[in-house]
């Protein structure tokens, strides 16, 4: 039996995912989390099998989420069942230790297949994400990527309007650790003000610009 806990910030979804999965021979839902902390703390209760993780979550997001839950069970395999197709998302959450990335978009069946995979050892993308790594492997135009999963999460949160205080908070680091990060953030992608850096962030997918940075 493939032991899954469900990583996701809405109710609703859970409850459609444990649904769809405990009507599968050898799935079991073992248990559901709505944010980082509380998903690093479901793993060592549950010790599951494959964590499905989204990457919009409260707080820290589903990046955080795979680092916390990989540092305290290795063993645990990692699908990413999300609504963000950037490059810079899909490489950081497989930089963090994903061992597959399926948008929402993907049919039930095809959820229920990535799972399984995922399950067995192998990787597992949907075609869309497939497409994104293939052209980063070509092009390498994503700046994003030059980021550590760590920066990424930095400069998410900053492009969401969150203040350095409230991002330590988050991430459990000190205000000055985060300040740090911030102008290694700025080293990297070669800004000189906040006012570029968020709108690099936004123009790479960490903001829906059309709803305004900070939305």
């Amino acid at each position: 039996m493939t032991r899954i806990v469900l990583i996701d910030d809405h109710a609703v979804v859970r409850t459609g995912y444990r649904r769809l999965l405990d009507g599968e021979p050898g799935l079991q839902v073992v248990g559901e989390a709505a944010s980082a902390d509380a998903a690093n703390a479901l793993v060592l209760r549950c010790r599951p099998d494959v964590a499905v993780v989204d990457l919009s979550l409260k707080g820290s997001s589903g990046i955080e989420a795979i680092r916390g839950m990989l540092a305290r069970l290795p063993t645990l395999r990692i699908i990413v069942l999300s609504m963000h197709e950037s490059a810079g998302h899909v490489t950081q959450a497989l930089k963090s230790g994903a061992h597959g990335y399926l948008t929402k978009y993907c049919e039930p069946e095809e959820v229920i297949a990535g799972i399984r995979r995922v399950a067995a050892g192998k990787r597992v993308f949907s075609p869309e994400i497939a497409e994104v790594l293939a052209r980063e492997a070509i092009d390498g135009d994503s700046v994003i990527s030059q980021l550590t999963p760590r920066e990424f999460e930095v400069l998410r949160l900053l492009a969401h309007g969150e203040p350095a205080s409230v991002i330590a908070n988050a991430m459990h680091l000190s205000p000055k650790t985060v300040l740090n990060y911030l102008s290694l953030i700025r080293q990297k992608l070669d800004t000189d003000s906040d006012f570029k850096l968020l709108h690099l962030a936004a123009r790479h997918g960490l903001v829906d610009i059309r709803q305004g940075i900070g939305a």
